[in-house]
């Protein structure tokens, strides 16, 4: 008895994780995490750091589908929003001086729906 219930509390623990098709799988904590270490950079320019650079990386790893993407992007405009001193250029290079490719512009004026 014991061993169905723990059965059904695990099953209904991970139809609540499976994510529904068109449906992102990002947060904005997980965007805000991988990106924190790029603050000193986005504020100042200069050269990112070694960490913020692992979360660009990182934040590439997490956004695997247009959905995910879209929604990273928005979660990055918002946290822009938190720090209006962000300067656009070190926000437009960030993924190039990272030598990462990635479809998720850095900016506070990008159009998510691209």
């Amino acid at each position: 008895m014991k061993g169905a219930m723990i059965s059904m509390l695990v099953m209904i623990v991970m139809a609540q994780l499976v994510v529904k098709p068109g449906q992102a799988a990002v947060t904005c904590g997980q965007v805000d995490a991988s990106l924190a270490a790029c603050i000193p950079y986005l504020t100042s320019g200069g050269t990112p750091a070694a960490a913020c650079c692992d979360g660009v990386k990182n934040l590439k790893a997490i956004t695997p589908t247009t959905t995910d993407r879209q929604a990273a992007c928005y979660c990055v405009k918002e946290a822009a929003a938190r720090y209006p001193n962000i300067k656009e250029d070190a926000a437009s290079s960030l993924p190039t001086k990272c030598g990462v490719q990635m479809n998720i512009p850095i900016s506070k004026n990008t159009n998510c729906q691209k």
